[in-house]
């Protein structure tokens, strides 16, 4: 989970208060890297995030790419989809 949430967390500390504002546009660019970063290093395919979180697998590749105007509620769902795969690996 640590390479996971410090991909998320270098998102985060890039549109940090003083610097430059912040478009949606490359919040919503940055926020998919971010997922399918942390998709890769858990190991999983579009196909069992999509299973595991409950958010169809053709919305997983519109917030990977930066397309997809995702809620906060989706996004706790991909989070705790995440978590069951590193609490299943340790």
């Amino acid at each position: 989970m640590t390479g996971n949430h410090s991909s998320i967390d270098r998102s985060v500390r890039t549109s940090a208060p003083g610097s430059a504002p912040f478009s949606e546009s490359d919040f919503l660019l940055q926020l998919g890297a971010a997922v399918r970063g942390a998709r890769a290093n858990a190991g999983m395919t579009r196909r069992e995030l999509a299973r595991r979180s409950g958010v169809s697998q053709r919305y997983i590749a519109l917030i990977e790419a930066g397309k997809g105007n995702v809620s906060i509620v989706l996004l706790l769902r991909i989070l705790n989809a995440f978590r069951d795969v590193v609490t299943k690996a340790a």
